[in-house]
């Protein structure tokens, strides 16, 4: 398929035998380059489980940019969004997920909001439009980002068969994800799969 670039996945020691198994993957373009911010979340017997419910996390305002660029959270949770700008922010998403507007509001000072349902919020600053991020609100307790190598653990996954999502902002893909069946086993496996990931360069800063 034209929507398929490299997903590695091998599989680590179980964490109790014949029961669960801590999964590995490492995500990567055709040509070998790490993917970072990809989000896998993973749906043992094709069902979701529980996630944790709420929480508190943060979005900075550094250097005229979001950070993290894309933040993996459970329904319930509450989102500060603290600016270390010396200038102002006016932060927002459209999303019909969440959809909200964080009025002008200087450095050190700071808003929240609370993001209750499932799904893809993508942020912006009505002043500085090179300001992008999102948030990945995710309805199942085995989600993961990966990290500058392209790299993420889940942790304790039912030993069988499973539904895996990837999603990331570039993925050409309805949605930015695709989707595959995997058999999660006991002990060490390895498995690929491809998903065609174009990531152009962050928009230049025109402030």
């Amino acid at each position: 398929m034209r929507a398929l670039a490299c997903l590695a996945l091998a599989l680590a020691s179980a964490v109790t035998p014949a029961v669960a198994a801590d999964v590995v993957i490492q995500v990567q373009t055709a040509a070998g380059q790490p993917v970072p911010h990809a989000v896998l979340t993973l749906y043992p017997n094709g069902r979701p489980t529980p996630p944790a419910r709420g929480g508190s996390f943060r979005v900075e305002q550094r250097d005229l940019q979001f950070s993290p660029f894309v933040l993996v959270v459970p329904p319930g949770s509450d989102v500060s969004f603290p600016n270390f700008d010396n200038v102002r922010h006016h932060v927002y998403s459209f999303s019909p997920v969440r959809r909200f507007e964080l009025q002008l509001f200087a450095r050190e000072q700071t808003r929240s909001v609370r993001f209750d349902r499932p799904g893809i919020v993508p942020l912006g600053c009505n002043i500085h439009d090179g300001m992008i991020a999102y948030i990945n609100i995710v309805d199942t307790g085995h989600a993961v980002r990966t990290d500058a190598q392209g790299r993420a653990t889940l942790v304790g996954v039912p030993v069988g068969p499973a539904v895996a999502r990837l999603w990331h902002p570039y993925l050409r893909a309805p949605n930015n994800q695709v989707q595959g069946n995997w058999t999660i086993r006991e002990g060490r496996q390895g498995q690929v799969i491809t998903v065609n990931l174009r990531a152009p360069p962050r928009p230049p800063r025109t402030y």
